[in-house]
């Protein structure tokens, strides 16, 4: 495998990217709609490293051989501020790819935060860094520094197809990347579904039901369900 580098992204337009940070995984996930939000959305195993934490920013990948990290330092060293950095080893749990060390650099460059499809150690210390980590796993396990690997190139991690410059959101419900041919249909919807939600918890507040607002006796006479006013037990 020849090693490469590239140091460019493909650039989406500052506007999308302000406010595609104002909404969760969630509604972003919902208006890619059901199939480009289920390719999108990584698996249950990506979690943050510290509740609370959130990012959105443009990828830049970085494909690392497994049990090695090379390639994440060629990855911090070509990122700018407000990137997010996608590390991946093929989903090895040896060979750690993100530590207290990097992210130290990583907050002093700006980086928005570390998607890390594998191993992330020194979690204590990134938690008192605030270094915003995503990982599918913590391990101390020691990496290698020989390569091979890539750095800016289509990679596949936790499932998920990702491009340099994909936009990357991650929240307490997971993480999600958003293809920049994408990204302007799931802010729209977003920006949709978070108007309908205000107005339904304004509307349950003043004591409303859910079942009736949202309908949802039309969705069980559809799956064919009886309603029967008596207990289980006498059928």
């Amino acid at each position: 495998m020849q090693s490469v580098i590239y140091k460019r992204i493909p650039q989406c337009p500052a506007d999308l990217l302000a406010e595609v940070a104002k909404y969760p995984v969630s509604d972003l996930h919902e208006a890619l709609g059901p199939v480009e939000g289920r390719m999108q959305l990584m698996s249950s195993r990506m979690r943050p490293i510290a509740p609370g934490q959130r990012i959105a920013g443009q990828a830049v990948t970085s494909y690392n051989f497994p049990g090695d990290n090379l390639m994440i330092h060629a990855a911090l060293n070509v990122a700018q501020r407000g990137q997010v950095l996608v590390l991946v080893n093929g989903g090895g749990a040896h060979g750690s790819l993100w530590g207290d060390v990097a992210a130290t650099f990583a907050k002093q460059k700006g980086i928005a935060g570390i998607i890390v499809d594998g191993p992330a150690r020194d979690v204590a210390a990134l938690r008192e860094l605030g270094s915003l980590t995503w990982s599918t796993s913590i391990s101390s396990s020691h990496p290698e520094k020989r390569g091979p690997g890539a750095v800016n190139v289509p990679i596949v991690c936790d499932g998920v197809r990702v491009d340099p410059g994909d936009v990357i959101v991650a929240d307490d419900d997971g993480a999600l990347a958003i293809p920049l041919r994408s990204l302007e249909r799931a802010v729209k919807g977003a920006r949709e579904r978070n108007r309908k939600e205000i107005e339904l918890r304004d509307r349950l507040k003043t004591g409303s039901s859910l079942f009736e607002l949202l309908q949802m006796d039309k969705n069980v006479q559809a799956a064919g369900a009886e309603i029967r006013d008596t207990l289980w037990i006498d059928g």
